[in-house]
């Protein structure tokens, strides 16, 4: 039996650390700022991919200070659709490091025949564009929502736990060049403010990663400013950028379309689209919400799939999925507020169009951004974990698909990184595989594969789903039971076209059950 639609986790006789629910509204003046703070959160993913993407292009940077901005102004447009149209779950929008190696596949292509990078933009955008449209495709002809009674707690805790995990090794935590004092000084003033003083006042509770930030900021820009360290912060690229910056679509030209370029970028999009799946149940435990249901899910991907096509039109280089730092801001802050998210896109919108405002986010340290990373993947690592308390953990078949679908997750991309580092082809490694060699050794196929055993969430969820249905095991033991008993109801979620256009010819979530 499922709760009632909108049952929360308080309702259920479980403790609920949530400020501000999914349909609540804060005042406007706290929601601008709580916005703000989100927008924060992923301000270092939405500023490294362009500036990696740009960078193997070979951009200036005027082409480069443009591309960042397309990133926020996409970013915003597509976090307005996903919480108003989509799944309205309150969940930010961006780039995705999924297809940002296909994507760096495709210019080194591109790169060794000598291609300008307007060409090499240009096929980016029709590679991403085609992605979307399969990406589509999955969500409104319900595929995940069908697989969906066959994912159970333990899938979701490997793969959630995989999300955070997967990001250990992103520079801005790891660098050898990283400045210590101010990723620490970061880390422990988020920390400070949303574990320690959350109880002496509500500020400190709501406003941790704007405070933690914006401290550590405030603090690099005061040194550069008097000269105590010159090198920390460098404000010239404000000084030096436009008012207003033009984003528009095909700004690079019309796209461009390649068979082999598509297949790359559709394997990078179907990794980010496990992560999604597995973005949306941990956003709704933060946010004290019933896991989501199979239409949910459907409309979920499927708006994800349009983001990626405006992406491609707008010209990105790269898709749109669900940000995982931002489901770590809701964990922390316990702000769950749909409108606040939606502020949070305005605030994204503006500052992509504005040029000082994005020209001052490039100025942000990586150190400070690295201390509010460790904060927020450490948080959706323990969510993830957090899954395990409606499995049966005495048994060993359990105790056996968490370990595995863990290591393999970690294991197995680290030794597709490594052969690849090694200038080994996987593609010949394939080719060489008994009687599949001559299928796998096929150009597209082999870098699909090489995405997908490159992507930990994808190697360790599709590990951990196939073992966990078929290792003989309970529906108790597996936690299905206890799942099935907070998952939302069939109701609890009105597609927008029923919401306000009228009709509803979707299958429920009994009828895909039933299939």
């Amino acid at each position: 039996m499922s709760t009632d639609p909108g049952t929360s986790k308080a309702e259920m006789g479980e403790e609920s650390m949530v400020e501000y629910g999914i349909d609540d509204k804060p005042p406007l003046g706290q929601s601008i700022l709580l916005g703000a703070q989100h927008w924060l959160t992923m301000v270092g993913s939405t500023i490294a991919i362009p500036l990696v993407l740009a960078g193997a292009i070979g951009f200036n940077a005027a082409q480069t200070a443009q591309l960042v901005a397309t990133f926020f102004v996409v970013s915003g447009i597509a976090t307005l659709a996903q919480t108003t149209v989509g799944n309205r779950y309150p969940i930010v929008q961006g780039g995705t490091f999924s297809m940002l190696g296909p994507a760096l596949a495709i210019i080194a292509v591109l790169a060794a025949s000598n291609a300008p990078p307007t060409t090499i933009m240009r096929e980016l955008q029709g590679a991403v564009i085609v992605a979307g449209v399969v990406e589509v495709a999955i969500g409104y002809l319900g595929v995940f929502g069908r697989i969906k009674k066959y994912v159970g707690p333990l899938v979701i805790a490997v793969v959630i736990a995989l999300i955070g995990l997967a990001l250990l090794t992103v520079p801005q935590i790891t660098s050898a060049t990283n400045d210590w004092y101010l990723v620490g000084l970061t880390l422990a003033l988020i920390v400070l403010f949303s574990q320690y003083l959350d109880g002496y006042s509500r500020v400190f509770k709501l406003f941790p990663v704007l405070l933690g930030l914006g401290g550590a900021y405030l603090l690099t820009v005061v040194l550069s400013v008097t000269g105590i360290a010159p090198d920390l912060v460098d404000l010239s690229p404000v000084v030096n950028a436009p008012l207003l910056r033009p984003i528009v679509p095909f700004q690079w030209g019309l796209p461009l379309f390649t068979t082999s370029f598509i297949v790359g970028m559709i394997a990078g999009m179907l990794a980010s689209v496990i992560e999604s799946f597995g973005d949306y149940y941990s956003v709704a435990r933060m946010a004290g919400e019933g896991a989501p249901n199979a239409r949910r899910v459907n409309h979920g991907l499927g708006m994800e799939g349009l983001g990626n096509v405006f992406a491609g039109i707008m010209g990105t280089g790269n898709g749109s999925t669900s940000y995982t730092e931002n489901v770590g801001a809701i964990g922390i802050t316990g702000v769950a507020s749909r409108y606040v998210v939606q502020v949070g896109a305005v605030v994204m919108i503006v500052v992509g169009f504005v040029g000082y405002f994005g020209a001052l986010v490039t100025t942000i340290p990586s150190a400070i951004v690295g201390g509010l990373f460790l904060a927020m993947f450490a948080q959706i690592v323990g969510v993830g974990l957090s899954q395990l308390q409606h499995v049966d953990l005495n048994q060993n078949r359990n105790v056996f698909v968490l370990g595995f679908g863990l290591f393999a997750g970690l294991s197995i991309p680290e030794y597709v990184a490594n052969v690849q580092s090694a200038d080994v082809s996987l593609e010949a490694g394939l080719a060489n595989v008994p009687v599949l060699g001559a299928v796998l050794g096929i150009p597209e196929v082999a870098q699909t594969v090489g995405i997908i055993l490159g992507t930990p969430i994808a190697v360790g969820g599709l590990a951990a789903f196939v073992l966990d249905n078929t290792i003989p095991g309970t529906a108790d033991e597996r936690g299905l039971t206890a799942w099935e008993e907070i998952t939302e109801d069939e109701d609890a979620f009105t597609p927008f076209h029923a919401r306000y256009l009228g009709g509803d010819d979707e299958p429920s979530e009994s009828d895909v059950a039933d299939d």
